[in-house]
C-alpha cells in the first residue's frame, strides 16, 4: 500500500489535500479503510458546518464496526461528498480518489499533520 506524497496525514488516519484556493479535500487512508473492513454507511459533516482539527466530525461503519470521522484541520465544510453517501464502498475501491468525504476552507491547520513518509512509519504500511 502506498500513501501518495503530495497529501498529509493525521495520526488519527486521515489524509488532507490542500489547494491555493485555501480548500482542503479530506479523506481516510488506505490503512484505515482496509482496517475498518468493507463501509456500509457514511455520516459527513453537512455544507456550512464548522469542523475542528482533532475532533469528530462524523463517522464510517463498517460490517465490523462503527467508527469516528475526526477532521484533521478547523475551517467551514464547503463540500461532502454526496458519491460517498450513496455508496460507502467507495471509501473501501478508492480512498485517494472517488472515496474523499468532504472539502472545507481551512482557517487553521495543525502542526502535526504528517507526511507521507512519516504516516507510513507511524501506520507501519
Amino acid at each position: 500500500m502506498s500513501n501518495p506524497q503530495q497529501l498529509r496525514y493525521s495520526k488519527e488516519h486521515e489524509w488532507v489535500a490542500t489547494s491555493e484556493d485555501g480548500v482542503a479535500t479530506v479523506g481516510i487512508t488506505e490503512f484505515a479503510a482496509n482496517a475498518l473492513g468493507d463501509v456500509v454507511y457514511a455520516q459527513l459533516p453537512e455544507v456550512g458546518d464548522t469542523v475542528t482539527a482533532g475532533e469528530t466530525c462524523g463517522e464510517l461503519e463498517s460490517t465490523k464496526s462503527v467508527s469516528d470521522l475526526y477532521a484533521p484541520v478547523t475551517g467551514e465544510v464547503t463540500e461532502a461528498n454526496q458519491d460517498v453517501v450513496d455508496d460507502p464502498s467507495l471509501v473501501n475501491t478508492a480512498p485517494f480518489e472517488g472515496g474523499w468525504l468532504f472539502k472545507v476552507r481551512v482557517t487553521e491547520e495543525p502542526k502535526d499533520l504528517l507526511s507521507a513518509d512519516e504516516y507510513t512509519a507511524l501506520s507501519g504500511n
